[in-house]
């Protein structure tokens, strides 16, 4: 009997010597994610969530909502690609860098087949344990959004009315979820 095969366990040198293949590669505590380009209906929520975030964040100026691709490290070992993620601004201006700003103040992943496992499990472990204050799965198939908090041993699963606040004492962001799966899903 043969000695079973052990996975390496990647490094941020390794994941960005990858090919640029139309492919997400992320690596979470060396373990190597891969998922395929993403779908026209997941591209329709992210636009979405973005455009509504944009717009409550642009007047607040205290931080910036990016996509991915865009390399988040938190970890050595660890660098992932939320589909849609804020942070803080820097002394009140734009972050350059990643490692200007080391923080997420929300990061929000919409769901597909491929990526539930990665979305679910093995990046929440990672967003949770980096107190990131809010991680949403958007799962456009069951038509809820599932909120995660530092500490939470079970999501919130929202159905109605989704709020959000950079900012203390300002008032939230709200996402009516009906209203935005009805649009994302032309229906």
């Amino acid at each position: 009997m043969g000695m079973p095969a052990t996975q390496p366990r990647w490094t941020a040198e390794m994941l960005r010597a990858l090919p640029d293949d139309g492919k997400r590669y992320e690596i979470v505590r060396g373990e190597l994610l891969v998922t395929p380009s993403p779908s026209w209906t997941h591209q329709g929520a992210v636009t979405f969530l973005l455009r509504v975030i944009a717009n409550h964040l642009h007047a607040r100026r205290v931080a910036e909502v990016r996509t991915a691709p865009a390399d988040v490290e938190l970890e050595a070992d660890s660098i992932v690609q939320p589909d849609i993620f804020v942070v803080p601004r820097v002394e009140g201006r734009t972050p350059r860098r990643w490692a200007d700003v080391g923080r997420l103040l929300l990061a929000v992943e919409i769901l597909s087949p491929s990526s539930a496992r990665a979305d679910r499990i093995v990046k929440r472990g990672l967003y949770l344990a980096h107190d990131i204050a809010e991680y949403w799965i958007v799962d456009l198939d069951a038509r809820f959004i599932e909120r995660w908090r530092p500490g939470d041993e079970r999501p919130e699963i929202i159905t109605e009315r989704l709020e959000w606040s950079d900012v203390p004492d300002v008032a939230p962001l709200v996402i009516e979820v009906q209203s935005f799966f009805a649009e994302v899903l032309e229906d």
